[in-house]
């Protein structure tokens, strides 16, 4: 499987990799209790919100992420 900006942000938690690659890009989000609000939703919709923008979260950042990601679980 490879994820893409149209993954949505419950499957990349569900993987151990991922997770773990998502809380080095952005610490403790895994664990963060407002993630469960937003499983259901894409990468994409996620930096389309002014929220995403204020934790740091970029489409630079998500792309250096889903890089790292995929590398990982070729």
């Amino acid at each position: 499987m490879t994820f893409t900006m149209d993954s949505k942000i419950g499957t990349l938690l569900d993987d151990p990799h991922a997770k773990a690659v998502i809380d080095k890009y952005i610490p403790d989000a895994s664990t963060n209790p407002m993630m469960s609000m937003v499983r259901g939703m894409t990468i994409n919709k996620i930096l389309s919100m002014p929220q995403a923008a204020k934790m740091g979260v970029t489409k630079e950042k998500a792309e250096k992420l889903l890089a790292e990601v995929n590398k990982i679980i070729g």
